[in-house]
């Protein structure tokens, strides 16, 4: 199976047989019923980071939590244990607020903890049950097809055209500091670019791929969003913002299914985050960067 995979991973990367050009000649997994009782609990998860980032209800966050860890206990160990390495990673998010304090103490404070949210899940897979489900494919060593270099200039004009509109017509820009000071600049660039990395460890490679394993690819899909974009509201994607991070959330999650490409995720996020912070720097200081349309 694992080189089946492997060839079907070089072939929707081959620039010559095309994305879809050899999936029927590779065996793949057994389909995943999309309704089942294991969706209940994974829902009731998705729902507690709702609770916990969305609406910042703590006490009813993780109430919902251990439920849904209760109810697939009694419906599989390994089910179990699975959603038991996602709620790990949402309990050490929630144990520091999501905001945008550039304050060096801060900073570190949240890198620390962001980053034991993604490493307590993958040593926890690995060491205790010798799974290698939760994977970082950096060097895939295939080539970016033509399709997903235009996708590339696609992320940019989407954000050119979308963000400007969004951040000034709501005000939610001033959930961001004003970077017109040197240092607050460069401590923007970095936190923002930060986060948008580990939004795809977290959410993409972790939640996402876990799910996986139980559910039919759209449905984790549509799981691991919810709880996305929960965490870009508490970040400071509020107002209609939903509206804008939770099909970008679908978009990651299908684009890693296709390319099975940390590397190229990662790059989608962080040309859109670049935008982002080219339009949260005009927010503030109209007379910078006069180039957007809103």
């Amino acid at each position: 199976m694992d080189a089946g995979r492997k060839a079907l991973s070089h072939c929707l990367w081959s620039a010559d047989a095309g994305m879809l050009g050899c999936v029927s000649q590779i065996p793949t997994d057994p389909p995943r019923p999309a309704l089942s009782w294991k969706l209940l609990p994974a829902a009731l998860l998705s729902a507690s980071g709702v609770l916990l980032f969305g609406i910042g209800s703590e006490v009813a966050g993780y109430g919902l939590l251990v439920l849904a860890l209760l109810l697939a206990v009694i419906i599989g160990h390994r089910f179990a244990r699975h959603l038991a390495l996602i709620a790990a990673g949402l309990v050490v998010i929630s144990l520091v607020p999501l905001n945008a304090d550039l304050s060096l103490g801060h900073m570190a404070l949240m890198g620390g903890v962001l980053t034991l949210a993604v490493l307590v899940p993958t040593v926890a897979s690995r060491r205790l049950w010798r799974e290698e489900i939760i994977r970082f494919p950096v060097n895939t060593g295939r080539r970016w097809p033509a399709a997903a270099r235009l996708y590339l200039l696609g992320v940019v004009a989407m954000g050119y055209l979308i963000l400007p509109v969004y951040l000034i017509s709501t005000g939610v820009y001033r959930n961001w500091p004003d970077a017109s000071e040197p240092a607050v600049f460069w401590r923007l660039l970095l936190g923002v670019n930060a986060v948008g990395i580990w939004d795809e460890l977290f959410f993409i490679c972790t939640a996402f791929t876990l799910l996986r394993q139980h559910f039919p690819d759209w449905q984790a899909n549509i799981l691991q969003a919810v709880i996305f974009c929960s965490f870009l509201w508490e970040i400071g994607y509020q107002s209609w913002g939903p509206l804008l991070t939770f099909p970008f959330a679908l978009l990651q999650g299908y684009t890693f299914k296709l390319t099975k490409s940390l590397s190229y995720v990662v790059s989608v996020h962080l040309i859109f985050d670049l935008v982002l912070f080219l339009a949260l720097v005009h927010a503030h200081n109209r007379e910078w960067l006069p180039v957007f349309l809103y």
